[in-house]
């Protein structure tokens, strides 16, 4: 009987080649005896292939049926494993109660991530990255702000919310303040932020395109210094962002400073890791449910 040509084994089950079944050839005069005893083992060696090829087969699957590679049938590897280690976080202080809500949520939803956050002006935490402090990702508060950082350490950079200023009042308003028109009374003590943070810049420009000269009393390190003076009533009004008024949930009342004078800001989170527990929690702040949260907050679309 003529065999096939060899050809390299590719991964598949090969089946031996039948030894013994050409059948009955049998000579003139052959009885039926003799006859039928060569067809009953031609019919054996059938029988005896077909079992084998089965046994063959049983035994291809249970080898490949193992994609992870541990030979135990019914199991597959997956590529998509769960992120796993600390994500630090450094973030704008305006950021505090919406980045908190994520870390929380992102925590929830990945049990092997662990988000530690630490919250300040924008400028100081440029600068503590710039001198080696750890961080896998910054979140500022406008992109001029990221405009001193190591760029050499930066791995991707994209805008996820938007900000503007409001005047935030004690609720039961002493100051009779009703638009910022009333911030250069010299009876209404005025709170803003620094001159070098993101918040006081955009009070000067703000206050610049509103002609109005503030009674400013003191200027805080951050937003939220800025925004303690008036909930703790040592001052008539202050200067912060519209999402640290609804933040507040009533601590404060907000009165909005018109659209023509106020200071829009873009909000930068800028990726300083590659892990993959890093980029999955970039992803989520980026993803439809995370910019809602951070929008429920008082921030604005990107």
């Amino acid at each position: 009987m003529s065999t096939s040509p060899h050809r390299p084994n590719r991964g598949r089950c090969r089946f031996p080649a039948p030894t013994g079944a050409t059948g009955a050839t049998g000579a003139t005069g052959a009885t039926r005896a003799t006859r039928a005893t060569r067809a009953t083992g031609a019919i054996a060696t059938v029988v005896a292939i077909v079992t084998g090829a089965a046994m063959l087969l049983g035994a291809c699957s249970s080898a490949t049926s193992s994609a992870d590679g541990t030979g135990q049938p019914g199991r597959a590897s997956s590529s998509n494993t769960a992120p796993e280690g600390t994500v630090t976080v450094l973030a704008a202080a305006s950021l505090t109660e919406s980045f908190d809500r994520l870390a929380q949520d992102f925590e929830a939803a990945n049990p092997g991530v662990s988000v530690e956050t630490s919250y300040g002006s924008s400028a100081t935490l440029v600068q503590q990255v710039n001198n080696g402090a750890p961080a896998s990702l910054i979140a500022l508060a406008g992109t001029a702000a990221a405009e001193p950082l190591d760029q050499t350490m930066v791995k991707d950079t994209q805008r996820f919310a938007t900000n503007v200023l409001e005047i935030a009042v004690p609720p039961t308003n002493p100051g009779a303040v009703t638009s910022i028109d009333d911030l250069a009374k010299p009876s209404v003590k005025v709170v803003v932020c620094a001159d070098t943070v993101p918040c006081g810049k955009a009070a000067s420009a703000t206050f610049a395109k509103a002609g109005v000269v503030p009674n400013v009393v003191s200027k805080e390190v951050d937003v939220k210094a800025t925004l303690s003076k008036v909930k703790l009533a040592e001052a008539d009004a202050a200067v912060v962002y519209r999402s640290d008024v609804v933040a507040a949930k009533g601590a404060v009342t907000g009165i909005e400073i018109p659209s023509q004078d106020n200071t829009s800001l873009a909000y930068p989170v800028i990726t300083l890791s590659d892990d993959a527990a890093t980029k999955a929690f970039v992803a989520y702040l980026l993803s439809a449910k995370g910019l809602a949260t951070v929008q429920s907050f008082g921030f604005g679309a990107p």
